[in-house]
């Protein structure tokens, strides 16, 4: 099992505690300092044969909709160019996930503007949107689960969201809410443990009754 884009381990653990071989993939090295992390282009590493699953999680800054503002209007200290040359570096990485070959894909990202999706080889619109509440989590963020060769997840712990201007409501918006600074990006990416742990129940028991 590759789960590609991951630093945290939250992802590799759950599928670890199963019984999976599986290693972590990222530029950054394993918060966990795990030796079951690679540390590089997830790119270098698609055709090293891994035959059950995959589970990508690349950056989405440039690619989800809620940053498509900055195609028109780049923030303070950065230029139009690098706004839409950054995006095409994001599309191209999220491809390369999409279109690896390996049998059964998962690749997770938020909602995603027209722009990133043109710039996407063979996009498909997402399986499902999942949240993290659907697992036990007590946060709202919805997260696209674009899927090749798996099903999309079942909630496990559906949780009941709290009502809009409630402090619990604003506590469950942490991710929305993120003041900017230099771990506002790794913070709003985070997989909930739930999230995680369905991954690893569902995709991976289905994967190996299929392998």
């Amino acid at each position: 099992v590759l789960i590609g884009c991951e630093r945290s381990g939250i992802v590799r653990r759950a599928f670890l505690a199963r019984g999976h071989d599986a290693w972590s993939c990222d530029l950054e090295p394993a918060d966990d300092g795990s030796n079951r992390h690679i540390r590089g282009d997830v790119r270098e590493v698609l055709n090293d044969g891994w035959d059950l699953l995959a589970g990508m999680h690349p950056p989405c800054t440039r690619l989800c909709n809620s940053g498509v503002r900055w195609l028109s209007e780049a923030p303070r200290g950065r230029t139009l160019g690098e706004m839409w040359a950054e995006l095409d570096e994001a599309a191209a990485l999220f491809s390369a996930c999409w279109n690896a070959p390996i049998e059964r894909i998962a690749v997770e990202n938020p909602v995603m503007h027209k722009h990133a999706r043109a710039r996407i080889a063979g996009y498909q619109p997402p399986a499902q949107h999942a949240q993290p509440w659907w697992f036990g989590d007590r946060a709202f963020k919805a997260t696209g689960l674009y899927l090749k060769g798996l099903p999309p997840l079942v909630a496990t712990h559906r949780l009941t969201p709290p009502k809009p201007g409630t402090p619990e409501h604003r506590q469950w918006s942490a991710i929305h809410r993120a003041p900017p600074g230099p771990d506002r990006a790794r913070f709003r990416s985070q997989t909930f443990p739930g999230l995680a742990e369905a991954m690893a129940d569902q995709w991976g028991g289905w994967a190996v009754a299929q392998h």
